[in-house]
């Protein structure tokens, strides 16, 4: 058997009962003291500014409606107290029959926790000021630069990128890079 970790998972809901379901097993975590193998529950959920007769309206808009990200040690117990929490219907990746689910890629959660702003407060970088690295993602994907300075507190390294032959110092998150190795 492999050695157990922490992981992201998909569990699906009633539609609608998003945040009830996230407040049950939030609720059942604590009284069942499980917070060594259930973590964090996310409702993928963003802010809208709807304009109604003239006037701003913010709205909360679910992404991903039907669905929670669930970060947990896939233990016995905790798969069993999920499964079970009032309003959930399964999860996303088992093929049912007592089959354990699988989990979500890493990168694929980054990339919701990044639309949500809620970057993983975790990010282990593997470079310094003055390293080479490669960005992996976004309008500059596959550009090489140098990093000029580090924000923890933002989770961003200034990058200098040459851009129309020129060096430019560009923001760039940190799960969006990765060090080359020299």
């Amino acid at each position: 058997m492999s050695e157990l970790k922490k992981e992201w998972y998909v569990v699906n809901t009633y539609a609608g009962q998003e945040n009830n379901v996230k407040n049950n097993l939030e609720r059942r975590v604590k009284t069942m003291g499980l917070e060594d193998s259930l973590f964090q529950v996310v409702v993928a959920e963003e802010k809208e500014i709807e304009y109604k007769n003239g006037k701003p309206v913010e709205k909360v808009r679910n992404l991903f409606s039907g669905y929670l990200l669930v970060q947990m040690i896939m233990t016995d117990e905790a798969w069993y107290v999920v499964r079970n929490t009032p309003g959930v219907t399964g999860f996303i990746g088992s093929s049912g029959k007592g089959a354990k689910p699988f989990p979500v890629a890493q990168e694929e959660v980054d990339a919701v926790l990044r639309r949500l702003g809620r970057q993983d407060l975790n990010v282990q970088v593997d470079f310094e000021i003055g390293d080479t690295v490669t960005i992996l993602n976004g309008a500059f994907e596959g550009s090489e630069g140098t990093v000029e300075a580090m924000d923890d507190e933002k989770k961003e390294a200034t990058v200098l990128l040459i851009l129309f032959g020129r060096e430019t110092p560009t923001e760039i998150p940190y799960i969006d890079l990765k060090k080359i190795e020299e």
